[in-house]
């Protein structure tokens, strides 16, 4: 640890919005707690003035982050980070909590997403960056245990959806849930903008990748690091470049008012040397079969064989045989010329067979 010589400082307001004003939250408990290596959890606590205020005095450590924390009726509110050092003392922090509501809107207002290219893996990695926004004077809260308070769709080709980056997020992993083709949160939405970022794969075999919008959505983004791939939508085009951890991305942008989905178009997957070869060694394997086939064929035609053209005379004659006197003169001749066309193959055949020695 590194705690600092002076003292730290910091202090603010509780309030709340009602009918467009906002109001001193008073007698409430305020928590000052710190998240450090060595050290986590509450530090301190204070309750706020018939103002709302409170201030806290506590020794700092530099390696330690600060926040406050306020509890207002069953939902906990947190601050960002505060600073620590005594000579920049944050003494004007503004905690805003709210009355609750399970119907209070909420829409995702902001959608970005970044594709990969195709991996060894047959996947891309797709990062979904969702901002939603509680619009309103209340926080949005579940209206029991087995119903969100916000949900939305997910392409149904994503597999393995998680949490990106479960440090950072505003959201527990625990408090999200995924149903086959949509996410759903359980968690209270204060008023103001919460940021959701979810990570899953999509195959890399699609060539069309169709990505559910909600409704009340102002903007999307789509960033794409197969250079081939795109947009397809009239008014989306590419408006800038980006590298991100030294990968380049084309960054696409346009309308998603009144847009139900986001279409995005893949090239062809490229077809592997391996995959080439055995393709072409296929290939003559199919033409030689079809020529062998082919060669029998025309030696038969050339060359009958003979026991088959004798035993076909033989069955024509058990069949005249049978008629006897009932077949008719067109029978009659028919079979004159069958049998000597028959006749006239077999002398054929025997004349062109290997003789034995």
């Amino acid at each position: 640890m590194a705690p600092l010589a002076a003292q730290s400082r910091t202090g603010g307001r509780v309030i709340r919005v009602a009918n467009g004003d906002t109001l001193p939250v008073r007698r409430v408990p305020v928590v000052l707690h710190q998240i450090g290596r060595a050290a986590q959890g509450p530090l301190d606590t204070t309750t706020t003035d018939s103002q709302g205020r409170f201030a806290f005095s506590f020794r700092g450590d530099t390696t330690a982050a600060y926040l406050l924390s306020v509890r207002y009726d069953g939902i906990q509110y947190f601050s960002s980070a505060i600073a620590s050092h005594p000579n920049r003392p944050d003494t004007a922090v503004a905690i805003l909590v709210a009355d609750t509501s399970s119907s209070a809107p909420v829409a995702a207002h902001e959608r970005t997403l970044l594709i990969s290219r195709a991996d060894e893996s047959g996947t891309r990695t797709v990062v979904d960056w969702l901002v939603l926004q509680n619009r309103g004077e209340r926080t949005r809260v579940s209206p029991d245990s087995l119903r969100p308070s916000w949900g939305a769709p997910l392409p149904p080709e994503a597999q393995n959806v998680e949490l990106a980056d479960a440090v950072t997020s505003q959201f527990s992993a625990e408090a999200l849930e995924f149903r086959r083709d949509s996410v759903v949160l359980f968690a209270p939405l204060s008023p103001g903008r919460k940021e959701l970022i979810l990570q899953y794969r999509i195959p890399a075999t699609l060539r069309r990748f169709s990505v559910p919008l909600s409704e009340g959505m102002d903007s999307a983004f789509v960033l794409l690091e197969e250079p081939r791939a795109r947009v397809i939508a009239p008014t989306w085009e590419v408006v800038d470049s980006q590298r991100i951890e030294g990968r380049a991305f084309r960054r696409w942008a346009g309308s998603a008012a009144n847009v139900a989905s986001l279409e995005i178009a893949f090239p062809a997957p490229p077809v592997s040397a391996r995959v080439t070869l055995l393709l072409l060694v296929g290939a003559a394997a199919c033409g030689f079969a079809l020529l062998a086939v082919l060669g029998l064929r025309r030696r038969a035609a050339v060359n009958p064989n003979p026991l088959y053209l004798a035993d076909a005379i033989a069955r024509l004659d058990a069949a005249q045989l049978e008629r006897g006197s009932a077949a008719s003169p067109e029978e009659q001749q028919r079979y004159l010329a069958e049998r000597a066309r028959l006749k006239a193959e077999l002398s054929k055949a025997l004349a062109g067979a290997p003789r034995r020695s």
